[in-house]
């Protein structure tokens, strides 16, 4: 883990606020394992101060090329939807524990993603489908705007797409579409809080989920970024940074 400097090689919006970020470096040779995350420090600018953490979307390790894709909501990632082509964009990272759980032996993977907690995920299908591991996929979308990276998974596995409007695809939220499932699957996700609060209940122990929240340092050190354990002895509290971001479900409390 270190700051390192990337040359912006692709920048684009994909969606509603939505944009994808293509990122080549030296440091993507270490991005090896999906659900880790990087700090991002704005460019060209002195404000805002702190770093914005990132969750890794793709990356090619043999070629040092890495995918970011965020919401451009606040000051700091409307600033940084401005990097075009060729500018520099400086990485902390790679961050925090990722997937490394794969499905017991011909389990298959079920990957549910709510919103800008979709991107993580990606990365995690690429690697489930080169392993020959049967996927599927559920992505949840407030509207049809909202919609991104639906044919990149597609063509992984079996994906359903939810709009909680019903203007693409399924009408309804996306745990409305695993609440049937009850067989040899695990659970992998990443979203909003009450997403993954059903996803915990659904699949208990059988379930992985990737923690967002507002990060300072990203390394462990400021405790702005904790959730309450629900396995520690030592502590009530884990840090989603460094301990995480990605935990089973039985152990932390949503």
């Amino acid at each position: 883990m270190k700051t390192a400097d990337f040359k912006v090689i692709s920048h684009r919006q994909i969606a509603d606020h939505i944009f994808q970020l293509i990122l080549t470096g030296e440091e993507a040779a270490n991005m090896t394992e999906p659900g880790q995350f990087v700090h991002v420090q704005i460019p060209g600018k002195t404000a805002p101060l702190l770093r914005r953490p990132l969750s890794i979307a793709d990356a090619e390790p043999a070629a040092k090329q890495c995918t970011l894709i965020y919401r451009a909501e606040g000051p700091g990632t409307k600033q940084l939807a401005a990097a075009g082509e060729g500018d520099v964009v400086n990485l902390l990272g790679p961050l925090g524990n990722g997937f490394t759980s794969a499905p017991e032996q011909d389990g298959k993977a079920v990957l549910i993603g709510g919103g800008i907690g979709v991107p993580p995920l990606y990365y995690l299908a690429k690697r489930f489908a080169a392993s020959g591991i049967a996927l599927d996929i559920y992505l949840g979308f407030r509207t049809k705007g909202d919609v991104f990276l639906q044919k990149a998974f597609a063509d992984l596995g079996q994906t359903t797409i939810t709009t909680e409007d019903g203007s693409f695809g399924e009408k309804g939220y996306v745990t409305d579409q695993i609440k049937a499932l009850r067989g040899n699957e695990t659970f992998y996700a990443c979203g909003p809080r009450p997403m993954l609060r059903a996803v915990q209940e659904a699949a208990e122990s059988k379930a992985y989920l990737s923690l967002e929240e507002r990060m300072a340092c990203g390394v462990g050190a400021c405790l702005s970024c904790v959730c309450e354990s629900a396995r520690s002895v030592n502590s009530p509290y884990v840090k989603i940074c460094s301990d995480g971001p990605v935990f089973n479900s039985a152990e932390v409390k949503i």
